[in-house]
C-alpha cells in the first residue's frame, strides 16, 4: 500500500513513518518543516526504497494536488496540525489556518484525486485526532466515541473543527474516511516543549521542573508506538465513516508523572541531589482540562488493538532515548523550544 502521510517529520507522524516503511509499505511523507518537524525524525528509513519526501504546506491547496497527481497514494493518514494548546492560546490564527483550513484543503485534495480515478473501493483518508475535543471530565467517566464535543481551548476548538468537516465530507460526498481520537503520546523524537521532554531536560540542565498549578490534572499516557500501531491497524480494518478513540490505560496525574521521570533520572544518571528537588510549581494556564481518561474499547473489540506498553516501561525507554540523543534535542532546546507559551491571555 502507498501512503501518503501528512506531518511525517512530525513527532506522531515521524513514528509512523518509520513504523510503516519497516512494515513493508511505500510512503509519502508531505510536510511543510515548520518549528517542531525535523528530518532527522525519519533519517532510519530516508534511503529506503519505499520512502520518499514531499515539502508542501496543506494550507496550499494548488501544491497538495501536485503531490496527489505525482505519487497517487492508496491512502491518506493526516496528522500535519498544530497541536501545542500553550502556542493556541499567544496565536490562535495559525490553529485556524493549519488545523482548519488545511484539513478542509487535504479533504478537497483527496476528494477530486478520489474522483478522478473513479472512486476505488479501497481508498481511505484516515484523520488523526485529539481526545481534547471532549473537553473535561470529572473523577469518575471516560471518553468513548459518543462523547459529545466539548472543546475548551484554541487547539481543542480547531482540532474538533477538524473532525467534523471530516464526518461531513464522508456524509456528504461519501469520501471514505476514518478518525481517531487520541490520548496524550510520548516517546522518542518529541519535540522538547511538551512535558515529558521538558521535565527531563530541565532536570539535566539543573533548572526548575515547571508544573502546571497543583500537579492535579490527569492525563491517559499513549505510548507513541503504541499509537501508531493503532493507527495502521484502523487503516487496514476500520470501518469506513467510523471512528476509534486510542488510549494507554495509563492515567497518571501530571504530578506522578513528573516524580516518574524524576526517579527514573535518579537511577539512570544520578546526580548531587534528587532531581525531584528542582519541581517548581507555576502558575496554570487558562482554560486548562482537568481529567482525560479514554474508553478504547471499541478498537480493542472491533479491531483487536490493544496498548502492550505500560507507563513505567514507556518512560524508561524514553528517559534513555533523551540521554542517548542529546545531540537531537540540544540545538533546539537552545533555540528556545523549552520556552513557556499561553500566558498572554
Amino acid at each position: 500500500m502507498k501512503i501518503l502521510v501528512t506531518g511525517g517529520a512530525g513527532f506522531i507522524g515521524s513514528a509512523l513513518v518509520r513504523q510503516a516503511v519497516e512494515a513493508g509499505h511505500e510512503v509519502v511523507n508531505l510536510d511543510a518543516l515548520t518549528y517542531a518537524a525535523n528530518l532527522e525524525n525519519v533519517a532510519p528509513v530516508a534511503g529506503n526504497p519505499n520512502y520518499a519526501f514531499a515539502k508542501a504546506d496543506i494550507r496550499d491547496r494548488e501544491a497538495l494536488d501536485r503531490v496527489f497527481a505525482e505519487h497517487e497514494p492508496d491512502a491518506v493518514m493526516h496528522l500535519a496540525a498544530e497541536s501545542h494548546v500553550d502556542r493556541s492560546i499567544d496565536g490562535p490564527g495559525d490553529f485556524i489556518a493549519t488545523n482548519i483550513t488545511g484539513t478542509y484543503n487535504m479533504l478537497e485534495a483527496a476528494r477530486a484525486f478520489w474522483t478522478r480515478r473513479d472512486k476505488p473501493e479501497g481508498f481511505r483518508f484516515l484523520h488523526i485526532s485529539t481526545d481534547e475535543v471532549y473537553g473535561s471530565l470529572g473523577d469518575t467517566g471516560l471518553f468513548t466515541e459518543e462523547t459529545p464535543y466539548d472543546p475548551r481551548s484554541p487547539y481543542s476548538a480547531s482540532k474538533a473543527s477538524s473532525d467534523h468537516l471530516v464526518r461531513a465530507w464522508h456524509e456528504t460526498y461519501g469520501l471514505p474516511v476514518l478518525l481517531t481520537n487520541c490520548s496524550n503520546n510520548y516517546g522518542p523524537y518529541h519535540f522538547p516543549e511538551k512535558l515529558i521532554p521538558v521535565i527531563i531536560i530541565n532536570a539535566l540542565e539543573g533548572n526548575p521542573i515547571p508544573v502546571y498549578g497543583k500537579g492535579e490534572n490527569v492525563r491517559d499516557w499513549l505510548y507513541v508506538e503504541d499509537h501508531v500501531e493503532a493507527l495502521l491497524t484502523v487503516l487496514g480494518k476500520g470501518k469506513v465513516g467510523r471512528s476509534y478513540n486510542v488510549g494507554g490505560n495509563n492515567e497518571r496525574q501530571n504530578i506522578e508523572l513528573v516524580r516518574e521521570v524524576c526517579r527514573i533520572l535518579d537511577e539512570m544518571k544520578p546526580g548531587a541531589a534528587p532531581y525531584s528537588e528542582q519541581i517548581t510549581y507555576v502558575t496554570d494556564r487558562p482554560g486548562h482540562d482537568m481529567r482525560y481518561a479514554i474508553d478504547a474499547s471499541r478498537i480493542r473489540d472491533e479491531l483487536g488493538w490493544e496498548p502492550s506498553v505500560t507507563v513505567e516501561e514507556g518512560l524508561q525507554k524514553t528517559v534513555r532515548w533523551y540521554l542517548d540523543n542529546e545531540a537531537w534535542w540540544r540545538p533546539l532546546w537552545e533555540a528556545g523550544a523549552g520556552k513557556r507559551h499561553g500566558t498572554k491571555s
